[in-house]
């Protein structure tokens, strides 16, 4: 089936804003539950989508890729990012321990959203095909997908991603220190990964195992 630019984004638009925006939230909601309160001040412990869209990274970047590369059967890493939630560490109740947990609300959080797209693509496949299921199967489809790959790739050892911050809370003060200092070139290594198709490469047999794995588990 051939899929217009407007299809696409009808399909995909919901998926993606609730996997970055829902991302962001769980890193401010868990930041609160550990005592700090920056991201709850200024607003950003919320489900709406508007406190957390970035014109460029939630909605600019992704319909790039979807445009340039078409995510139907190519297997393109989706790439986008939403305003980052501001957290002060200093104002946990115990920083570097509390960071981990802070840090893997966000890819738990997108581990959540896949699982509730598959139950969706479950209703959808035992409906009787209507003018409602193919819609839905579709978008819970990209769903499942956009969620994932968020998750793993949010899940690489690279600050300022979630894997780095895990990384700085679990390794030893020392090197946790040293590690932490390579955060500003965090940003240019992804983007070298993903413009190298190395960041394809990394995440697309993690994916892959993945919907497999969920698709095991609900019987898709």
């Amino acid at each position: 089936m051939e899929f217009n630019l407007v299809q696409t984004i009808a399909i995909y638009a919901l998926p993606v804003i609730f996997a970055i925006t829902l991302h962001e939230a769980a890193h401010g909601y868990v930041a609160r539950h550990f005592g700090d309160n920056t991201a709850y001040v200024l607003g950003r412990v919320s489900l709406n989508p508007l406190r957390h869209i970035d014109p460029v990274g939630t909605v600019l970047v992704p319909l790039l890729i979807l445009v340039t590369s078409g995510m139907f059967g190519s297997g393109g890493i989706l790439f986008g990012w939403a305003k980052p939630v501001p957290v002060d560490f200093s104002g946990l109740r115990h920083p570097k321990r509390d960071m981990l947990w802070v840090a893997a609300a966000g890819p738990l959080a997108n581990l959540f959203m896949a699982l509730l797209w598959a139950l969706a693509l479950k209703f959808a496949v035992v409906t009787p095909q209507n003018a409602f299921s193919l819609p839905l199967g579709l978008m819970a489809e990209a769903g499942i997908k956009i969620n994932l790959v968020l998750m793993l790739l949010n899940l690489l050892p690279i600050l300022p991603l979630d894997g780095g911050r895990i990384a700085v809370s679990l390794l030893p003060n020392r090197l946790a220190y040293s590690f932490s200092r390579l955060e500003p070139y965090g940003f240019p290594i992804l983007l070298l990964l993903l413009f190298t198709n190395l960041l394809g490469a990394i995440l697309n047999p993690m994916v892959s195992a993945s919907i497999q794995v969920i698709a095991t588990i609900f019987q898709l």
